[in-house]
């Protein structure tokens, strides 16, 4: 709530300043084109509904941001997200002036001349110094306002789209008012030449006394130490607290890296990665909108406080696992360990991604196994150039047959191949890509023996054993070296039907299991029972001379049925 009322509040305000650039970017055409759209926006602000909805916006867009300002535990922020909270607090010390001289100061005069006539005489004739001022404060205010613009809209899909229209018009907009205000004082100036003009215009001007201008004076001074003073109050209470926490205990959080970082209860993850100097993606500024922040977290239950409903929210919006969180949000009590999940430039795409297997899940998928049989002596007298010219041309086809059914090669290991099936297609289209793998890379391999008849003295064989069952999916590893790989009983059991392809001297393994999955019938090959170390249960397989052989889905089998052996 406090946040929707924060951005009603600012758009509120960005209204008012919008139409008042817009109005001085109107000089451009004439001072008279200005003194007449005057006249409609003064029409639109100067009921007290309208004023009152732009007074309490201020006070209430103001209040918030002391209380943000105080809710952070660190000042160490993106260029960005500071730049938008100086320029933010900076607004009400340079409007002060601005504020008096037009709301305050207009009771004490009267004139007949246009408004924008006096103002610009004031800025450009009288005190330019002040007209230099508030020409600056209209792009202070306008820029505030469209850093936290972006932040607010860069997280939406449709954005991205917008975003080079957006950056024309939020640099446009300052730009012509600008220029209209200083063609609009150009021309005051030029008539102000005209003692007779001035006399003409400000005739029945009754300009403040010498004591009214002084308590102008006054009342001008102590806005500007007022909301300065907030600000310095509120960092140094800021200081009071960090102090006072630290003698009551700290908070220790630990990085994958090693590194730890102490914190006073209250600091969230994601200010604590930026204490510490530990990039960390944020692209919302530590909103909780994005989600690009999320983090999985280990710790104990007493330590973790659960999520609030709108953290939960993002949470549910991206599948998020329990031990996920949003390191903006999460603010532990005790010592806890956490991992980000994107890297540290990760975009706003990025956090409307589902938390995926990338992060680690337990999937029921396919298991791929396959490795050239005798390439140890096949390469032996060989150059190491022609061992490695030989062992590309394999895994590249190796490979494309893999990613061409469908499934992901997980590595490469010496003469072997890894690969995984239905990691989000599932088990059941899982167990059908790895067996059309099987199927085209007998094929490939036939195509390769041909190719390189010049450079083998005997074609190559190959052994394939494919099994499926529960796994752990997830980037594992460190650094340069994290790969998307799987763990597991499942993954064992398919590097042994692997092996087993040289005992029944078959060039494909495949268990009863991953076959009816598949759905293909496989009746017409030879049936075996294996024993697996670890389990009670004896594994049915099949066993194919050529995976070229097997049938597509839905056909009838291609051989005749063999005994079944032990």
């Amino acid at each position: 709530m406090i946040r929707r009322v924060r951005l009603f509040s600012g758009l509120a305000m960005l209204a008012y300043v919008a139409m008042h650039l817009l109005n001085h970017a109107v000089g451009l055409i004439s001072l008279q084109a200005m003194e007449d759209v005057l006249w409609y926006i003064f029409r639109i602000w100067s009921n007290r509904p309208a004023q009152a909805l732009l007074y309490g916006s201020f006070l209430v867009h103001y209040t918030l941001a002391l209380w943000a300002l105080w809710q952070r535990r660190s000042l160490r922020l993106r260029a960005a997200e500071l730049t938008q909270i100086v320029l933010g607090f900076a607004i009400p010390i340079l409007l002060a002036r601005h504020v008096v001289a037009t709301r305050i100061a207009d009771n004490f005069l009267h004139t007949d001349g246009g408004y924008y006539v006096h103002l610009l005489w004031i800025y450009f004739v009288r005190l330019p110094e002040q007209g230099a001022l508030q020409l600056l404060t209209l792009v202070v205010a306008w820029a505030h306002a469209m850093i936290g613009l972006h932040f607010w809209l860069r997280v939406r899909p449709w954005y991205a789209r917008l975003h080079p229209l957006a950056l024309v018009l939020a640099v446009l907009v300052p730009v012509l008012s600008l220029l209209g205000a200083i063609e609009a004082g150009r021309q005051v100036i030029a008539l102000a030449a005209d003692p007779n003009w001035t006399r003409e215009a400000f005739a029945r001007m009754r300009l403040p006394s010498p004591e009214t201008q002084r308590t102008l004076e006054t009342i001008t001074d102590i806005l500007s130490w007022f909301f300065a003073g907030m600000v310095a109050a509120v960092l140094l209470a800021r200081i009071v607290r960090s102090v006072w926490r630290r003698r009551h205990g700290i908070v220790r959080i630990g990085y994958p890296d090693g590194r730890f970082v102490e914190v006073t209860p209250g600091t969230s993850v994601l200010e604590a990665s930026r204490i510490a100097g530990i990039p960390h993606a944020s692209v919302c500024g530590g909103r909780g909108r994005c989600s690009t922040c999320r983090i999985r977290v280990r710790g104990a239950i007493h330590s973790i406080d659960p999520p609030s409903e709108n953290e939960l929210r993002v949470l549910r919006r991206i599948g998020a696992l329990p031990n996920i969180r949003l390191a903006c949000m999460l603010r532990p009590r005790g010592a806890v360990e956490v991992t980000p999940l994107l890297p540290p430039l990760a975009l706003a795409a990025d956090g409307r991604r589902q938390v995926d297997f990338v992060q680690g899940s337990e999937r029921e998928i396919a298991i791929l196994f396959a490795d050239i049989r005798g390439f140890t002596a096949l390469s032996e007298g060989r150059l190491p150039y022609d061992v490695v010219f030989v062992l590309n041309r394999y895994f590249a086809a190796m490979g494309r047959a893999v990613e061409a059914a469908g499934g992901r090669v997980d590595k490469f290991i010496g003469d072997g191949v890894m690969a995984l099936f239905g990691i989000e297609s599932g088990a059941r289209a899982g167990c059908r890509e790895a067996l059309a793998a099987a199927r085209l890379m007998s094929d490939r391999l036939g195509e390769l023996n041909l190719s390189l008849r010049g450079e083998l003295d005997r074609p190559l064989r190959i052994g394939i054993g494919i099994h499926c069952g529960p796994v752990i999916v997830g980037e594992m590893g460190y650094g340069s070296a994290s790969a998307i790989t799987a763990i597991g009983d499942a993954v064992n059991t398919a590097s042994r039907l692997e092996a087993l392809t040289k005992d029944y001297d078959c060039e494909l393994v495949v268990s009863d299991e991953t076959v009816a999955r598949a759905g293909l019938d496989l009746s017409g090959f030879a049936r075996h029972e294996i024993e697996i170390r670890g389990k009670r249960e004896m594994l049915a397989v099949r066993t194919l001379e050529r995976a070229a052989d097997l049938p597509l889905p839905g056909s009838a089998p291609t051989r005749e049925s063999e005994p079944a052996t032990a």
